[in-house]
Order: structure tokens, then C-alpha cells, then sequence
């Protein structure tokens, strides 16, 4: 099974640029990951929010098969540890999908017609993150998953 971040625009910040870049390295010994980056909306600025979701959303969804699993990253969805995240994903990889899908959307987060074709919502933690921040906070996690689910010894508890 392939995963897949999809993610709505670019990240600006250099730091948190290295990030992504060092986790979604360390991922490569584990899983199969495809990085897809959304460009941002053109003319944004002379949207409203609603409208700029619904373009972001299309968007998002044109990149989506019948058969793809999706997961939205958003702060009102469910929690879990780090521990249930990796046994949940362990689970997933014997499901009918062809690719999970995990989603960070814009800044003004997802449309209704992206919250209804999700299959699921992930929160991070019950603080907002940026939309940049969370794309590392996830990669890590994913590893960190990775690793539980090979016995390794980067998790303690």
C-alpha cells in the first residue's frame, strides 16, 4: 500500500522545510510515500474564505481515486497516541485501499464537499498548529508509527 501527504501549498519556512525533508527521509526504509503539493490558489486574496476551500477542495479532490482512502488532518478530529496511531495504520495496510491518503489543507482548513468524501479526520493535539507546522508534526508521527510497528526503539513510554 502507498501513502500519500497531500498538502495545499508550499512550505515557506526553511527550518520546517528541512524538517519534512529529514523525516520524509527516514520514511523511505519504512513505507512507500508520496509527497504531493498542491499549488495555492490564484488570486486568493480577492476570495472569500469559503470560496477559496471550495477551490482549494476541487483541487484536493481531483487528485483522489474511488478507491483512495482519505484522511483529513484537522484540529476537530479524533485524537489518538501515538501507539494507537501506528496500530491503526497497521490495520489500515490490510484494507482494501489502494492508497491512504493524509491531507493538510490551506489555512482556512477543508470545504464541506472534502469533509464529506474523508473517510476519517486526525487531530494532532487539541492546540492549532499553522498549516506548515503540521505537515512536520505528521511526518514525524508517521515515522515514529514506522517505527512501533518494527519494533524499533525510537518510541519511549
Amino acid at each position: 500500500m502507498k501513502i500519500r501527504l497531500l498538502v495545499v501549498g508550499k512550505t515557506t519556512d526553511k527550518a520546517l522545510k528541512m524538517l519534512e525533508e529529514n523525516y520524509t527521509q527516514r520514511l523511505t526504509h519504512y513505507i512507500s510515500l508520496e509527497r504531493v503539493e498542491l499549488p495555492d490558489i490564484k488570486y486568493a486574496k480577492t476570495l472569500t474564505t469559503e470560496q477559496l476551500k471550495e477551490k482549494e477542495g476541487a483541487l484536493l479532490l481531483s487528485k483522489l481515486e474511488t478507491d483512495d482512502y482519505l484522511m483529513l488532518l484537522d484540529d476537530k478530529g479524533r485524537q489518538m497516541t501515538s501507539v494507537d496511531f501506528a496500530n491503526w495504520l497497521e490495520v489500515k495496510y490490510q484494507a482494501p485501499f489502494k492508497r491512504i491518503n493524509f491531507c493538510v489543507g490551506g489555512a482556512f482548513g477543508f470545504s464541506k464537499n472534502v469533509y464529506e468524501r474523508a473517510n476519517d479526520q486526525l487531530s494532532l493535539s487539541k492546540m492549532t498548529f499553522s498549516h506548515q507546522m503540521v505537515r512536520t508534526v505528521f511526518l514525524e508521527q508517521l515515522y515514529r508509527a514506522c517505527t512501533l510497528i518494527k519494533g524499533e526503539k525510537y518510541h519511549h513510554e
